[in-house]
């Protein structure tokens, strides 16, 4: 798979993942503030309309990481599919479905009563990419005269529900081995203690870079690969299932699943260390240039701070100087291992801002988090970002934002319309610093970027695209990345619109 594809990947997991974050503060919220600890704190909270209102909330919360495989093959689906995105969906569910109802009946009829087969995200990735791989080929099949009824759109979900039973069939074979093999893996992740811990984190920041890192965590997150543990008398599989199973567990005592440590060395670097960073890099740049430049670092500071949203300030630095963003991903795995050792048990619904903070490590309360030592390795962490970017960006003259004058430009179109321009205006001259339409193959997008593929990269002017808002540009195989945060999905819609590709 080249990086096209794998990245393209990467971005359909992004659909799902984006529904968790609501989901998480539901459970998170509700399930927090219905727990007996809570209550305990807040005798307030011990009013049954408001226990009502909590229960509801964790209940509707719980449901999505309940059905999160299905959802996952759908929203791979829906991210892979080329066209009539809808019929991609529907064929997913109903294969995932039938899948996993073909597995059942063969545990009915040949296993033991205690046998159990679970592929959770990575069978419903498998579904999600042979539906896909189904849908864009034979969505506009012509069939004989007297199945005419059933070609076209309707043929796939037929196709592969039969394609379904067959994926299950050969589950049934290879899987138990496979799991076992999953279970071994993590064992191998526990021995190596700490240092596995380490290694997660700084791999994970490594990957991000290129936004792959969609591509690895749901594996940890959602597999055995991040721990099986007993939860209210169930076997819970996944480093976040885990969590928010204990988490909705009134009964549960002491301090959370160790899966924590995939979640919890996140909080000292998004909540201190990149802020840590912005600042050493607003210090470092010409004071003559601060003005200009200080909203952005002050946003992108607090945007890491309150959500763990990190890329805006990543990519300021990553492309003029990749060796400081491995500084930053070695910075990152420490935060991991000191988590660990300091046995912080801190999960979170989507990153690791203070708002995820906030929900499952204060209000779950010292005993079962240790939140409080955050603080102190927070403070820490914010020390040696602040003087690690400052000695480098210094001393290495990185040209980060505002560290030299902008040229001038040959026209001031562009920075008009960024200040007065409509949604489409904004969008028709990135198409045009894209080369035109003729240029562009697919446009799509993930939380911050717009992912262009390309027929020539070498044509795109990267100066306009900078002009409209993007904090930088990317090159890649096959097209650019060009990061312009929130708008990103919006810049994305209505480029496909105006290019007649929106389905």
């Amino acid at each position: 798979m080249d990086f096209k594809k794998f990245s393209k990947l990467g971005q359909a997991f992004m659909l799902p993942i984006s529904i968790l974050p609501v989901a998480g503060l539901l459970l998170g919220i509700g399930g927090a503030l219905s727990n007996t600890n809570a209550i305990a704190q807040f005798p307030i909270l011990n009013q049954g309309w408001l226990q009502a209102v909590f229960t509801i909330m964790s209940t509707a919360g719980n449901a999505v990481f309940a059905n999160i495989a299905l959802i996952f093959a759908i929203g791979v689906a829906v991210g892979l599919a080329e066209a009539d995105k809808g019929t991609a969906s529907l064929s997913a569910a109903v294969a995932y479905l039938v899948f996993t109802a073909t597995l059942s009946g063969y545990l009915s009829l040949f296993a033991a009563k205690d046998a159990k087969i679970d592929t959770g995200v990575l069978g419903a990735l498998v579904i999600g990419l042979v539906v896909t791989k189904l849908h864009n080929k034979y969505r506009k099949i012509e069939l004989p005269a007297f199945l005419g009824f059933f070609g076209g759109s309707r043929f796939i979900p037929i196709v592969s529900s039969l394609a379904a039973i067959a994926i299950a069939s050969i589950f049934y074979i290879i899987w138990p081995p496979v799991q076992d093999v999953l279970v071994m893996l993590g064992e191998k992740i526990a021995v190596m203690g700490s240092f596995g811990t380490f290694l997660y984190g700084f791999f994970l920041r490594l990957t991000g870079a290129v936004g792959l890192h969609h591509t690895i965590y749901p594996m940890f997150w959602y597999t055995s690969l991040g721990g099986s543990e007993i939860v209210a008398g169930k076997t819970i599989e996944g480093a976040q299932n885990i969590f928010f199973a204990q988490l909705a567990d009134s009964h549960h005592m002491g301090l959370f699943t160790y899966g924590t440590r995939f979640f919890a060395g996140r909080f000292a670097t998004m909540m201190f260390g990149l802020p840590a960073a912005c600042l050493a890099m607003y210090h470092s740049i010409p004071k003559s240039n601060r003005k200009k430049v200080g909203s952005f670092y002050s946003s992108s500071a607090l945007t890491s701070l309150l959500t763990g949203i990190t890329e805006p300030i990543e990519f300021s630095f990553l492309f003029v100087a990749p060796w400081l963003y491995v500084v930053h991903a070695f910075l990152d795995g420490c935060s991991f291992l000191v988590a660990d050792l300091l046995q912080i048990r801190i999960g979170n619904s989507f990153s690791g801002g203070f708002i995820d903070f906030l929900i499952f490590g204060v209000l779950q309360g010292n005993a079962h988090t240790n939140w409080l030592l955050v603080l102190p390795v927070g403070i820490a962490w914010f020390f040696i970002y602040y003087a690690v970017f400052r000695f480098c960006v210094r001393q290495f003259h990185v040209l980060v934002p505002g560290m030299e004058l902008a040229g001038p430009t040959d026209s001031q179109e562009p920075v008009e319309i960024v200040k007065t321009g409509s949604l489409r205006d904004k969008s028709l001259i990135i198409i045009e610093a894209l080369g035109t339409s003729t240029n562009i193959e697919d446009v799509s997008a993930c939380a911050t970027r717009l992912r262009v593929s390309l027929k020539d990269s070498s044509i795109v002017d990267k100066e306009i695209l900078k002009s409209m808002g993007a904090t930088a540009v990317l090159d890649v195989k096959n097209g650019i990345q060009a990061i312009y945060g929130g708008k990103a999905i919006l810049y994305s819609q209505e480029i496909n619109q105006i290019l007649g590709k929106e389905e």
